[in-house]
């Protein structure tokens, strides 16, 4: 399986076509937006991702369960649940990295699965555990990646140095992907998601590892993509993350949607933490089965 900004050998990868050169990245971090982060979106626009009855199943299991969820245009959308709920294998069902059983998923009203290659030139992905040819420099690995999307050298040049600048990489040139920490890999695979300018990003984790400076400015980074006009499906375990950053939210739990809308509408008048506990259920522990650990 391959990820719209994974490299792959192009035997087996197809073209996903050319971004406009003139929505490149700048080498700066831009100012911080207030959070959450929302773009107009004009009326009747088609959603930027739209699922439709999406099942999967595996050995005769399913473990989605016909989930159908709208993604407005310009909105920063959070993806949560508990471990095990189906957000990887739904979000990975949209981004074309797993086929479902069942059901549709549209970009920017393109089918994921009947259109692949212009549905994936609008779409940056971060997927979390995939491998990519971690024996390139994060230069070349970037040049890699916009020059498989068709995109003209000098701008592959001129946006790599703005990325790899903007996320404190630049002085790693030498440096194979390979060696670099978790958090250092987390960023220059983000880095391959912008490179092509898409209008919708889909992102697994993207703060995880991070440390806090480069998460901030990873904050800025998306939080100005969604004031430009773009739009960001983002999934975490952390409730504090997506409460802070996001505008709308859906909680899945068992392969399904239990909640979803604006993130006032979700969280009904509490916290998005106590609203996830009460859809999904906390764990409750005997206080006395681990006193062996008391001194």
């Amino acid at each position: 399986m391959t990820s719209p900004e994974q490299p792959v050998p192009p035997s087996s990868s197809p073209a996903t076509g050319t971004a406009d050169s003139s929505a490149a990245p700048t080498g700066s971090a831009p100012a911080p937006a207030p959070a959450p982060a929302t773009a107009p979106s004009p009326s009747g626009a088609e959603p930027a991702l739209s699922l439709r009855g999406l099942r999967k199943s595996f050995d005769g299991t399913e473990v989605v369960h016909g989930i159908s969820l709208d993604v407005p245009r310009g909105s920063f959308y959070g993806i949560v649940g508990p471990n095990g709920a189906g957000k990887t294998t739904t979000l990975s069902m949209a981004t074309g990295l797993l086929r479902p059983t069942d059901g549709t998923a549209h970009v920017l009203g393109v089918d994921m699965w009947a259109e692949p290659d212009r549905a994936k030139a609008h779409l940056g992905v971060l997927a979390d555990g995939l491998r990519t040819f971690d024996r390139l420099t994060g230069p070349e690995l970037l040049t890699y990646v916009g020059l498989i999307r068709g995109m003209d050298a000098a701008v592959v040049a001129e946006r790599s140095d703005s990325l790899l600048a903007a996320l404190d990489l630049a002085g790693e040139e030498g440096k194979l992907v390979v060696d670099y920490s978790a958090g250092m890999t987390k960023k220059i695979l983000l880095a391959c998601a912008l490179i092509h300018a898409p209008r919708l990003l889909v992102l697994d984790e993207p703060l995880e590892a991070v440390d806090p400076v480069s998460g901030q400015v990873i904050r800025r980074i998306l939080h100005a993509f969604v004031a430009g006009g773009g739009t960001v499906v983002l999934s975490s375990h952390v409730m504090e993350l997506v409460e802070e950053m996001c505008s709308h939210v859906a909680i899945i739990a068992d392969g399904a949607i239990q909640a979803e809308g604006s993130l006032d509408e979700v969280r009904a008048g509490g916290s998005l933490v106590q609203r996830f506990i009460d859809l999904v259920g906390g764990g409750a522990l005997d206080e006395g089965s681990l006193s062996w650990l008391e001194s």
